[in-house]
């Protein structure tokens, strides 16, 4: 097939890695699967954190274009060249995945005016920055007008958007994809176990950034009444300081930022996984389905996103309130007191990542939107 030929798929999306988020290793996911499609010829526009632009050829000869950044406001990239660069690179595709929320590429494709195809992939809402979104609002209700499609990956993406619902009929459910062959071919350390205080003890672990919305003092304060347990927090961020004071004197262990391996190595090596998130800037969680891959049962919150629709509750875990120390407290007791039930709901997540989580199959679904949107 000549490059002609070849349907010219764009990717945007703020940041790429090795830029650390959920967001970042979704689309990574899409542009290594889609790299490998021989009727696609597929670039990626990203922007810097700061500082001058590149081009990267990447390994599975696709292009990443990273514009020049002046830095990061209220977590968006200040980028000039950015327009410059969608305006051109716009003229070469057919199609255009936006990664949201992204008000510079809401605003590069309105002024564009580009004729090619718009899916929208909505990751969440904007969330904290609730002033500078009265201002941003007319342009993304009319992005989304734009669009000809926009892929969520759950039901709760939609339900709990103030603005997805308006749009139903063209929003279609497409799961965050995970390479389960990735998790299963590597032999681990018992990274937490080495670490216990009592062998006889239950592993509880989070994995995530120390920061507001991850619920993690809500945990350590639900710990306190926890019995014969122990926690390990695999992460940084800026609430580290205030969460080692609250965790003094507690079965509670920092692990920081642990590699990859590592990280694989704690999944496989806990017995409960928690993801006690308070805020609705937990859109998805794929750390549930990476603990889910080990056959993990899962403590996670009601958020009004797509977080209960990952890991279920009474199903693959437990569900429940946010921000509510108590109940999370006897929920992890719950499971911590009862081998059967944390066997039967590992087993229940582990099915559950296979029939609906799959790379390959997910990804296949992704392939036909782009193709046929």
């Amino acid at each position: 097939m000549s490059e002609h030929d070849k349907l010219h798929i764009l990717e945007v999306n703020k940041f790429y890695p090795p830029h650390i988020g959920g967001i970042e290793t979704v689309i990574a996911h899409r542009a290594e699967y889609l790299a490998t499609c021989s009727d696609i010829d597929l670039k990626v526009l990203v922007c810097q954190e700061q500082g001058r632009g590149i081009t990267e050829q990447q390994a599975g000869n696709f292009e990443v274009v990273r514009c020049s950044s002046l830095g990061v406001f209220r977590s968006c990239p200040v980028s000039l060249e950015f327009f410059r660069k969608f305006f051109e690179l716009s003229e070469w595709a057919d199609v255009i995945e936006f990664h949201m929320p992204f008000p510079l590429g809401d605003l590069a494709c309105l002024l564009s005016h580009c004729q090619c195809r718009v899916v929208v992939s909505w990751h969440s809402d904007v969330v904290r920055q609730k002033y500078l979104l009265k201002f941003y609002q007319p342009i993304l209700k009319k992005f989304l007008q734009r669009a000809d499609c926009i892929l969520t990956a759950t039901e709760g993406h939609i339900r709990g958007s103030a603005f997805l619902p308006e749009f139903r009929n063209k929003c279609k459910i497409i799961p965050y994809p995970i390479k389960i062959a990735d998790y299963e071919t590597i032999s681990y350390q018992p990274i937490l176990s080495s670490r216990l205080h009592s062998h006889e003890h239950i592993k509880l672990l989070f994995v995530g950034r120390l920061v507001y919305y991850k619920g993690v003092d809500v945990l350590i304060q639900a710990f306190r009444s926890v019995q014969n347990c122990e926690l390990f927090l695999c992460g940084t961020g800026v609430l580290e300081p205030k969460l080692r004071s609250l965790a003094k004197n507690l079965d509670v262990h920092f692990l920081g930022k642990l590699s990859d391996i590592d990280l694989k190595a704690a999944f496989a090596d806990c017995d409960i996984f928690v993801l006690p998130s308070v805020e609705n800037a937990e859109a998805f969680g794929i750390v549930q389905q990476e603990a889910m891959i080990y056959g993990k049962p899962v403590i996670n919150t009601s958020l009004p996103t797509g977080v209960p629709y990952v890991s279920i509750h009474e199903v693959t875990g437990l569900t429940v309130k946010p921000g509510d120390a108590q109940v999370l407290a006897e929920a992890i007791q719950k499971l911590a007191d009862s081998p059967e039930l944390r066997k039967i709901y590992g087993e229940n997540a582990r099915k559950r990542v296979y029939d609906f989580y799959e790379s390959n199959s997910v990804m296949q679904e992704v392939y036909k939107v782009l193709k046929n949107s």
